[in-house]
């Protein structure tokens, strides 16, 4: 095997500069045919391809005859995401409600509530022995690609997989949200265990708490955490959970379910396109960026000091030399994330816990440094802010979360939007989405 990889690896870099020459498409034909490279025009704004009654995503407003920039908002199901946050108690896990809300469409009664949340715990469960024979069976590094091989194996212990009806479907949605924490976390344990050598330890998650609380038992050896931390957990959980119908990975959802495909299929092609470091991985490219700031930076209250290092960064000279300062700025939003307004509260509470003041310090020079210096060195369409992959990161540093794990507990809480726009796919289109590609090729008449 090793003897065939070391041939096939010296064929393709030989064979690379004859795809490049081949596959090399003019950038000046997309603005002669008026083609949107990303499906977004030279403003950031998406191609429009679809409705959908289940979020909303507001980054301007119209003045006279203007779009102008406004503070962002994100909107669940007719309400802010922030009015939804800030109406639960503050002990009160609020995951299992908002997931339902997005799910059924309407806010659940005490009795629905309730009734939903023992549907989670119930089914936060995995067949006999799979823990055993298919995540430990072949432990990774990439937690996503272990997680997705978990999705399409738990489709054979499905009698009813490829029923595509919507109350199937919705059966099977709320089994792998439930599951998912499972898959997750028990794949970093069989991958830290075999091969980090470390203790495994699989926790059997408590069917009485809730999705953040079970996150934390599951993954820490004694089972135990404070109740500030469930709750900014919880929090990012919420935040993360929907985000609009343009992101990547969820119109991958909707483009799978147009084609008739099963559930288990349809997750797993979501989850393939979330873990992209252009989507669901940035938050550890932040991380990374921030841990090169550290080391390069003595004082993080000196915002001289800081801003000098920033420019280094936009300027490629330093870090990973792209210019770009990861957390800043977002494809939609301007001049705020309000995902990342509502969570900076939280965050703030953690770290206060955690005895980590001075690297939230840091964190708010840069929040509010690099917005500024990135506008004058940049000609940029519109604003740019933080976003919530600038703080989440460090969320998760202090609640202990390896970095394997960033981008699957992306992947807990967006699956609760794929679901969410697998039912509507299903309910509302019976068209296979299918756009269309201009070929530039060049005709060849002859066969040399």
């Amino acid at each position: 095997m090793t003897e065939m990889m070391e041939l096939m690896n010296d064929y393709t870099k030989r064979e690379e500069d004859i795809c490049r020459k081949n596959d090399n498409i003019d950038r000046r034909l997309y603005d002669e045919y008026g083609v949107n490279r990303g499906l977004r025009d030279e403003n950031g704004n998406g191609v429009l391809t679809g409705l959908t009654k289940i979020s909303k995503i507001v980054s301007t407003r119209i003045e006279g005859n203007k779009k102008v920039p406004c503070d962002g908002e994100l909107w669940y199901r007719g309400y802010k995401v922030e009015n939804l946050i800030h109406s639960l108690g503050p002990d009160q896990m609020g995951f299992e409600k908002i997931a339902y809300l997005l799910l059924m469409g309407e806010l659940p009664s005490k009795v629905e509530e309730a009734t939903f949340r023992d549907i989670i715990g119930r089914c936060r469960t995995l067949p006999t022995n799979f823990t055993r024979d298919v995540i430990m069976k072949a432990p990774s590094e990439d937690i996503m690609n272990s997680m997705t091989r978990s999705i399409l194996t738990l489709a054979s212990y499905d009698k009813n997989a490829k029923d595509i009806s919507v109350s199937n479907s919705l059966r099977q949605c709320i089994q792998l949200i439930s599951e998912f924490p499972l898959l997750a976390v028990y794949g970093y344990h069989a991958y830290n265990h075999y091969e980090n050598n470390q203790s495994m330890y699989i926790h059997n998650p408590d069917p009485e708490l809730s999705t953040a609380e079970n996150l934390l038992r599951m993954l820490r050896p004694d089972m135990k955490y404070t109740p500030t931390e469930a709750k900014v957990l919880d929090t990012a959980l919420i935040l993360h959970m929907e985000h609009g119908g343009g992101n990547n990975s969820t119109f991958t959802t909707r483009v799978v379910t147009s084609s008739g495909s099963d559930t288990y299929s349809t997750i797993a092609a979501a989850m393939s396109s979330l873990k992209g470091p252009k989507h669901g991985g940035a938050n550890i490219k932040v991380m990374e960026m921030m841990e090169n700031i550290r080391e390069n930076v003595k004082d993080y209250a000196d915002k001289e000091e800081v801003a000098a290092y920033l420019n280094k960064i936009i300027d490629k000279q330093a870090f990973d030399r792209k210019g770009l300062v990861y957390g800043i700025g977002h494809a939609v939003y301007s001049l705020s994330d309000p995902r990342e307004r509502v969570f900076k509260q939280y965050v703030k509470q953690l770290a206060k816990e955690k005895g980590r003041e001075e690297d939230l310090t840091l964190y708010e020079n840069i929040e509010e440094l690099a917005p500024e210096l990135i506008a004058k060195k940049r000609h940029i369409f519109k604003g740019v802010s933080p976003n919530v992959d600038f703080y989440s990161g460090f969320v998760y540093d202090m609640l202990g979360i390896p970095k394997e794990l960033y981008t699957a507990i992306f992947a807990i809480a967006r699956i609760v939007g794929w679901s969410a726009h697998r039912i509507e796919e299903l309910i509302c289109t019976d068209k296979i989405i299918r756009p269309a590609y201009m070929s530039v090729m060049e005709e060849k008449l002859t066969i040399e």
